[in-house]
């Protein structure tokens, strides 16, 4: 079975290349097909970017991300100490919509919601957040 992959960074814009790249990397490791590759790396990247922008307003802290395969699975689990904010109860509107209000922002919701399977949330133990990605059918044995 292979094993979980592990990666923890500052709350910092300037490091969401690394975050890209170890998402890219480990779900490739990890057997994923390149399609599933570029879907959990944009919304690992949608999802750190809200984290560090509005959960952590631009302040110090960190952020975990580990990529678990499970079966046919990968699961991201993104953890943070950031002010509690679950995304999977908040209501995204229709990108036409969003454009043509001319409201700027809600796009990265939108995107992680259609590039996984499922979203889950919880507060953690520390009173910081845990975002569950689950991404099915990522092999090419699927």
């Amino acid at each position: 079975m292979a094993e979980k992959r592990r990666l923890v960074v500052a709350a910092d814009l300037t490091n969401l290349g690394d975050v890209r790249d170890f998402v890219e990397e480990a779900s490739r490791s990890l057997g994923a097909q390149q399609s599933a590759v570029m879907d959990l790396r944009l919304a690992v990247d949608e999802a750190v970017t809200n984290i560090i922008l509005h959960g952590y307003a631009q302040k110090s802290g960190e952020i975990e991300i580990e990529l678990n395969p499970e079966g046919n699975t990968l699961v991201v689990h993104v953890r943070d100490n950031a002010v509690a904010f679950d995304p999977s109860t908040r209501a995204v509107p229709e990108p036409v919509a969003q454009l043509e209000s001319g409201k700027i922002g809600g796009f990265g919701l939108y995107l992680i919601r259609h590039l996984v399977d499922e979203v889950r949330h919880r507060v953690t133990n520390s009173g910081g957040n845990e975002l569950t990605l689950v991404k099915r059918g990522v092999t090419r044995t699927a």
